[in-house]
């Protein structure tokens, strides 16, 4: 791809926006984790997800030798932890010493306390995605924040169930229309089926 087409490709890219997920693994005793925007369901039978991964990210090997790993659907308030873990060259060791987090019963990996909902997968399946692995996981367990609530854990009520939302390379907030897609008749989607 010539240079014109290489930014032209970015800049559309760009403007797609997506939620934030911290998506975490352990490896060896290690816990690894990374920043993701590049995350989407896949099937609901069996329940499949997905997660892009760069190849040259030290993550994308710790994941695919654990075969286990969490998916951590973030809040507004946990846009620390997503620009902390999306920055390249920090220390392995203690990385999510300034993250709270807690462990998932089914596979040990850390799911962050600031989400609104987590996940944890084992590997279904692997795919080449050029210079990224496409890595579908099969869900192992799937909570929401309520359900933490009332486990206990201590979580920062300001900024409630609100996503953490990523587009044109900033971090976003979402508005709410009065109108929703469920109060207002057909979806855009389904009119045009």
């Amino acid at each position: 791809m010539d240079p014109a087409t290489s930014r032209a490709f970015r800049d559309v890219l760009g403007r797609f926006a997506s939620g934030v997920t911290v998506v975490t693994s352990v490896a060896d005793g290690v816990d690894h984790a990374m920043t993701a925007s590049a995350f989407t369901s896949v099937s609901l039978d069996p329940a499949l997800v997905l997660v892009v991964v760069d190849r040259r990210n030290r993550f994308h090997d710790a994941v695919l030798d654990s075969g286990t790993w969490g998916v951590s659907i973030l809040s507004e308030d946990g846009q620390d932890d997503a620009t902390w873990l999306a920055h390249r060259g920090r220390p392995l060791e203690d990385q999510l010493a300034r993250v709270p987090h807690h462990r998932g019963a089914e596979t040990g990996a850390a799911l962050l306390d600031r989400g609104i909902a987590w996940l944890e997968c084992t590997t279904w399946q692997t795919y080449d995605g050029g210079d990224h692995t496409i890595v579908v996981g099969q869900v192992l367990a799937a909570s929401v924040r309520s359900d933490a609530e009332q486990s206990g854990l201590d979580l920062d009520q300001t900024r409630l169930g609100e996503p953490l939302l990523y587009y044109r390379s900033h971090y976003g907030a979402l508005v709410r229309s009065p109108e929703s897609e469920k109060n207002s008749g057909p979806s855009p989607v389904e009119q045009h089926r």
